[in-house]
């Protein structure tokens, strides 16, 4: 059975609108507001066929606990994530030198979302995350990832070292962000098939994640702060590959 979550706030029922209407279940939207832009997002639900239920503020804030939802809110239905060998099956369809974003133990659903956000903007073929011990897609990873969840081919897998392996196998180099290292991601060529892996809050990479790894890499900072947040650090990560392969 599938699973449904509730999304709130324009963006997010647009961008959910833009990439899979099928999703929605129902839309609530708040009773007494009538301005332009919620005829706007009234109308594209009629002409779809989706349904509509009146609310008040609050029915809408119990629903969304208390967030901002701007007057509309929608019950969706999330889509099954596919596993490990349709990856393998995607990667080696590829036609071009693949950049995969592996996210290990990411449990923050704000930094699930950001990093889902770069991971878009960044140009990535598609993101990876562990069944146990990632947080789960809800509506606050839909809400900060800004629509790029909608957009983004993602993966979840159970096994993350025998994941590393089989891609290994398909001739992808795979880098891991950790902070002991003293190579620098800026060495490192990231124009071949590579595979960004970024650890979990705090604690960094996994001891068997990181054991699987080609090479692991670092972000040189220059004050006095020990660790970047894993959202940023991501940031940095696919924008330095994504500019190595635009030069």
């Amino acid at each position: 059975m599938s699973k449904t979550i509730t999304i709130f706030g324009f963006h997010a029922i647009q961008a959910q609108l833009e990439a899979a209407p099928e999703g929605f279940v129902k839309v609530f939207t708040l009773d007494n507001r009538n301005d332009k832009r919620i005829g706007q997002i009234n109308a594209q639900l009629s002409q779809l066929g989706i349904r509509v239920e009146k609310s008040n503020k609050q029915q809408l804030d119990k629903l969304t606990k208390n967030q901002t939802h701007q007057g509309v809110a929608a019950e969706i239905l999330l889509p099954t994530l596919p596993n490990q060998d349709e990856l393998i099956t995607y990667v080696s369809k590829l036609d071009h030198a693949g950049l995969i974003l592996i996210l290990d133990s990411i449990q923050d659903p704000r930094n699930l979302g950001a990093c889902l956000r770069s991971a878009n903007a960044a140009g990535v073929d598609c993101v990876v995350i562990n069944k146990d011990g990632s947080a789960p897609i809800n509506a606050l990873v839909h809400k900060t990832s800004a629509g790029a969840l909608n957009q983004l081919k993602i993966f979840q897998v159970t096994n993350l070292a025998r994941t590393i392996k089989a891609l290994q196998q398909e001739d992808i180099w795979v880098v891991g962000l950790d902070g002991s290292t003293q190579t620098s991601i800026y060495q490192i060529d990231l124009t071949t098939p590579t595979a960004l892996i970024m650890g979990t809050e705090g604690k960094g990479l996994r001891k068997l994640t990181k054991q699987s790894c080609d090479q692991l890499a670092l972000i040189p900072m220059q004050g006095n702060v020990e660790s970047l947040n894993v959202s940023v650090a991501t940031g940095i990560s696919l924008f330095e590959a994504s500019r190595q392969r635009l030069v």
